[in-house]
């Protein structure tokens, strides 16, 4: 799956000579927590609801609430944005915006094309949703089935083998790494008879750890 496929397409965006009571009042009035910042086109900074938080004045300020918004319509988007902006492109996978935004510990990344214009945000709102549904959980009724594996050839083979000779549909599939040669094996399926399932995969040399009905 790619960014383009669970990217907000067309994003928001303003100019880096916008004041911050504008960035301020599009961000709250649409809810956003970030908010690129755009010259001719192309990308040159970013603006994110803490950058707004930072140059807010304190609720201990002496001063009156004509003078906080003169001072919030003089002050522009450029004094405050950040112009170091991580980017991805549409056609990265979601897996590549995954791992920038947890490498990075940061919760949204901008997308661009190859002139660096914004054509949309990926977030880590986007990166849950996508985790939903590869694992299958919206899919309404499905038994979730566990199993410890090895790291060897033909692993995967063998267990889809027999959900396809006992006609039990598997809707989804996810294998993440114990240790250095074991593989914890998630399966979301439909499965008519989950005893008889049981006892062809410890049969076969791949015992279940784990069985549950999912609604």
């Amino acid at each position: 799956m790619f960014v383009s496929n669970r990217m907000t397409a067309n994003p928001f965006t303003l100019s880096a000579n916008a004041t911050v009571a504008d960035a301020s009042e599009v961000m709250r009035t649409h809810k956003f927590r970030r908010l690129p910042i755009v010259e001719n086109g192309k990308l040159v900074g970013i603006v994110t609801d803490r950058d707004l938080r930072e140059v807010s004045p304190s609720p201990a300020t002496t001063l009156s609430i004509f003078e906080l918004n003169y001072l919030l319509a003089k002050m522009m988007v450029k004094d405050i944005m950040k112009k170091d902006v991580l980017t991805i492109q549409a056609n990265s996978t979601i897996e590549e915006a995954a791992l920038l935004m947890y490498k990075n510990k940061i919760g949204g990344l901008v997308v661009v094309d190859e002139q660096a214009a914004v054509i949309g945000v990926i977030t880590e709102t986007d990166i849950f949703k996508t985790f939903v549904d590869v694992m299958g959980i919206t899919q309404g009724k499905t038994t979730r089935i566990t199993i410890d594996v090895s790291d060897k050839v033909g692993i995967l083979c063998d267990i889809t083998g027999i959900f396809k000779e006992l006609g039990m549909n598997i809707s989804s599939l996810v294998s993440y790494p114990l240790t250095d040669e074991s593989y914890e094996l998630v399966i979301r399926a439909q499965v008519d008879n989950s005893e008889l399932l049981v006892e062809r995969l410890s049969a076969a040399g791949y015992p279940v750890r784990h069985i549950t009905q999912i609604i």
